[in-house]
């Protein structure tokens, strides 16, 4: 029956071409268009999709609090949405193109994110007033990859700001709602986390006030003692896809000016690593990163065969983010950190003497970093 359906069909498509056009260039056209409408198509419904998360997310935010949903509706429908901040600090950025790629003191390509590390201490001074005013509109709709990102900033940013009103006992919250409907809630994590991994892939001069924005509401989300339950619980494997993705986005990047954009990025999995849920997680895939280059230097090494400069490069911020996370956790838990890192462990801390020794008088720097990291797990105190 197949046979004999593409039969027919190539019959049709003989029978049917119009003059001056050969059976192939006729089927090309024909494949083409059926192409842009299968397109078409699949456009159609990823804009129905937004619109029936939109209407979910909507309907999540009334039932946990109908009176934020009211006030917030009589906000000026024509305020400044993050879109429009493209940059914190306006300042010029050509330079930034046109370095060598060595990391020069001058941060301010990406100085907007490091703007997240102090987020916590400044936001109790934050009144709840102001909090309810910086909230743009809810428009969830995205029509670019920069609204694809807006979606869901927008939606989680109102979550955040019910929270904190009801706290302060300006609004009246229920919260359990998010018992019944976490898909509405780990659907717009998921956007959340996918929009920030393309932004990081590849980076824009300025940063986008998005990204900025991004960072700090998934923070605040995953440090907010309520949702974070919430968010983590369903969350979860995402969440460490999502810190998977940043560490091979610093492993592979190649480009000859990306020294800054990969210090934002090893900055965020830092503040990812301040929950101490994910901060087990993240320190097992940043000990199973760095012992596999290691183990491949050495092999490199013991040949004299050739090795990955550029990874070479991008593993000291890996290291430099595995030793302040090490160090952060015996500082606030002030006991050894021998619990974390589980197998991977274990794992690093084999045979890592003889892989320090043999590597030591060629690559001091590297052997350094893992004799540190070695003391973390092993004592939990820098000596």
């Amino acid at each position: 029956y197949l046979k004999i359906s593409k039969l027919a069909l190539a019959f049709a498509i003989i029978h049917s071409k119009p003059p001056g056009k050969s059976s192939k260039e006729y089927t090309e056209y024909l494949a083409k268009t059926v192409a842009e409408q299968e397109f078409g198509w699949k456009w159609k419904a990823e804009v129905l999709e937004a619109e029936v998360l939109r209407l979910r997310q909507e309907l999540l935010l009334n039932r946990i609090s109908p009176r934020f949903c009211l006030e917030n509706r009589k906000q000026d429908a024509s305020a400044e949405t993050l879109l429009g901040q493209e940059s914190i600090n306006p300042t010029s950025y050509s330079s930034q193109l046109e370095d060598s790629g060595c990391d020069v003191c001058n941060d301010s390509a990406f100085d907007s994110l490091g703007t997240a590390l102090d987020f916590h201490q400044s936001e109790h001074s934050v009144t709840c007033k102001h909090w309810l005013e910086r909230v743009p509109p809810l428009n969830l709709c995205p029509t670019s990859k920069e609204q694809s990102v807006t979606a869901p900033v927008h939606f989680l940013q109102h979550l955040l700001e019910i929270r904190k009103l009801s706290e302060g006992g300006i609004l009246q919250a229920d919260f359990s709602e998010l018992d019944s409907d976490s898909f509405t809630v780990c659907n717009s994590v998921s956007q959340l986390l996918d929009g920030l991994t393309v932004f990081y892939s590849s980076p824009k001069f300025p940063a986008p006030g998005i990204l900025t924005e991004g960072v700090r509401v998934l923070i605040s989300l995953i440090t907010d003692t309520k949702l974070s339950n919430y968010v983590l619980k369903k969350c979860f494997k995402k969440m460490e896809e999502f810190e998977k993705n940043l560490i091979q986005i610093i492993l592979r990047n190649r480009s000859v000016n990306r020294f800054q954009a990969l210090h934002s990025v090893a900055e965020t999995l830092g503040l990812l690593g301040r929950n101490n849920i994910l901060r087990s997680s993240l320190i097992s895939l940043l000990l199973s990163e760095v012992r596999q280059f290691a183990e491949q230097l050495l092999q490199a090494h013991q040949v004299q065969s050739m090795y990955d400069i550029s990874q070479y490069e991008n593993i000291f911020l890996l290291c430099m983010t595995l030793e302040q996370l090490l160090q952060n956790e015996t500082e606030e838990s002030n006991i050894s950190s021998s619990d974390y890192g589980g197998d991977e462990k274990i794992k690093f801390l084999k045979n890592l003497d003889q892989i320090i020794l043999h590597l030591s008088d060629e690559f001091p720097l590297f052997s350094l970093y893992l004799w540190r990291v070695s003391v973390l797990l092993n004592s939990g105190q820098m000596q």
